[in-house]
């Protein structure tokens, strides 16, 4: 019997989608939807292997390049997943790959790219300077620009630590490595010489520590796209050359195959094994599942995860998750404290530690570096709201400094209009939400800042109940119509105002009980999107749990 607030379906969507979710879990904790086979991923690793070990690894290129050729929208260009609308950046890389590798056999479908990149402006139309660069960059391989025109990466910042990270951020290693490639292709004279000569080993170290942090297992961040351009830089660089044949053998260890086991010429971006599992566990614990031995491994894991030393290139204190960086960290804190048990108090303690030192001068916080110049990494409205709550969800008080100052901020940061901006996820939705359920949280749910943005959430809702990026041409994502109503729900929304809303996720359920994933995560701001399963279960679960528990008050 259907109840005026669907109070019945909700419960049974909730305990389906839970079902769901435990399927996906690994016996050590981690909840594994696989990492997306990615344009991006395969064109670093077919650059890296051209340039790095062209003769053995001629098989891996081939397959690459057949695997491009192949996955080639029918207008010409490619996406960062196969299937999703063509996009600037990948489109312009994967062009420029394929004729470096296969001129003449992919000619024609070197041709399409290049057409679809010209019509659509051009390089310089990408929304996204840093990607920009990159395109320019492969071009100039490509021999369709002068290298004298590709943008000069400076090796002399090395010298100076503390602002090389504020003027890169996670970049470092990348930008290093294609300093140190310009270094040796394009000497600098006059008054450059000497300090680039002496920067040249501080460069190179940066990249090696990055390598080291992760283990020496071949690869930076455990990404192929990452990989492939530090790769492509030491190989033209003729430096690290231990690094170069480590980063081959990776990737041809992680070539992913068929579903018969054959190599199919494809890599992926790396397994968001971190975010994917406190994802997953926010939303069972949110449903109820707090107590459920399944969620035993992932406090296992996160305690495992936590590192206990320094990072050095980053200037990053211990007690961080990830690579380091304030999402990871901040979700598993909050994860943590809300799981059951003591034996991970000390961990909580030192993640909030590394929160604490982390945040920025202004009261905000960014990706990793500390007062970040790099706008794609912060400050953060998303990231700042992630932040206060893993402070509060430890036992941070709300009068407390830390709190007070984060939220001076983002009272700040708010656009005219009343939403907020996040760097890791698409447009304003997610941050606005994020931003008025941490205003909720702390009893400011009627200040001015936080009636901006509920108001904002409010007229932004689409016809069919569901949310999207606030462009009415966007269709609704379960991704940002679960933002939109968990924030509405914690700044006072009856739910019953919010029954559309409700209605279109119980309907945009899929035959095993979870939910499409929509491409709403940046891996390349305004430029290129993934889609992160967990994420999107994760969410679904916590509003559908939030509502129920606000519909049987």
């Amino acid at each position: 019997m259907t109840t005026p607030l669907l109070v019945d379906e909700v419960s049974d969507a909730i305990d389906a989608a839970a079902g769901t979710l435990f399927a996906a879990q690994r016996p050590d904790g981690v909840f594994d939807h696989g990492a997306p086979t990615s344009t991006l991923g395969t064109v670093g690793a077919v650059g890296a292997l051209h340039f790095g070990d062209p003769e053995g690894s001629a098989d891996l290129i081939a397959r690459g390049a057949a695997w491009l050729a192949r996955t080639q929208g029918e207008d010409g260009g490619w996406s960062m997943v196969p299937g999703q609308v063509s996009e600037a950046g990948p489109t312009a890389l994967a062009t420029a790959v394929l004729h470096l590798v296969a001129p003449r056999t992919a000619a024609d479908r070197v041709r399409a790219g290049r057409e679809w990149t010209r019509r659509h402006g051009g390089l310089e139309a990408i929304p996204n300077p840093e990607v920009v660069d990159w395109c320019r960059q492969f071009s100039a391989y490509a021999g369709w620009l002068d290298p004298r025109d590709m943008r000069r990466f400076p090796i002399e910042p090395a010298l100076l630590p503390a602002l090389y990270r504020r003027l890169f951020d996670l970049r470092m290693p990348t930008v290093s490595a294609s300093a140190l490639a310009e270094a040796r292709r394009r000497p600098p004279t006059g008054f450059r010489r000497l300090p680039a000569r002496w920067a040249g080993p501080r460069a190179l170290s940066v990249v090696r520590q990055v390598y080291e942090h992760g283990g020496a297992t071949g690869s930076w961040y455990e990404d192929a796209w990452v990989t492939g351009l530090i790769v492509t830089g030491l190989a033209r660089a003729e430096a690290g050359r231990d690094m170069v044949e480590g980063a081959v053998r990776w990737l041809r260890a992680q070539e992913n195959t068929d579903e018969q086991g054959v190599p199919e010429g494809s890599w992926s971006t790396g397994p968001p094994d971190l975010t994917s599992s406190v994802y997953a566990t926010r939303g069972l614990l949110a449903a109820g599942y707090g107590d459920d031995p399944r969620l035993k491994p992932v406090k296992a894991l996160l305690l495992k995860l936590q590192r206990h030393e320094p990072f050095a290139a980053f200037g990053s204190p211990p007690g961080f998750w990830g690579r380091p960086g304030t999402l990871g960290t901040g979700e598993a804190v909050s994860v943590l404290a809300r799981l059951p048990g003591t034996d991970q108090a000390d961990a909580v303690r030192r993640g909030v530690t590394w929160l604490t030192l982390q945040q920025d001068s202004r009261g905000s916080w960014g990706s990793c570096v500390r007062n970040t110049r790099v706008a794609d990494s912060g400050p953060c409205p998303h990231l700042t709201a992630k932040a206060l709550d893993a402070l509060l969800d430890s036992g941070v008080p709300a009068d407390d400094r830390r709190v007070r100052r984060g939220l001076r901020w983002l009272a700040k940061a708010q656009q005219p209009e009343g939403s907020y901006e996040s760097v890791w996820f698409r447009m304003h939705t997610a941050g606005t939400s994020a931003v008025l359920q941490t205003f909720a949280r702390v009893g400011l749910a009627d200040t001015p800042a936080a009636v901006r943005a509920r108001r904002w959430l409010e007229r932004t809702r689409r016809d069919d109940g569901s949310w999207s990026t606030g462009d009415p041409a966007d269709a609704g994502t379960v991704e940002e119509t679960s933002w939109a109503l968990a924030g509405l729900l914690a700044a006072g929304a009856h739910p019953r105002e919010l029954l559309p809303g409700v209605r279109w996720l119980l309907a945009a359920r899929l035959p095993d009980g979870g939910w499409p994933a929509a491409p709403v995560n940046e891996y390349m701001r305004h430029v290129s999107r993934c889609r992160m399963p967990a994420l999107t279960q994760g969410l679904a679960l916590r509003t559908l749990a939030r509502y129920r528990q606000e519909s049987t008050r």
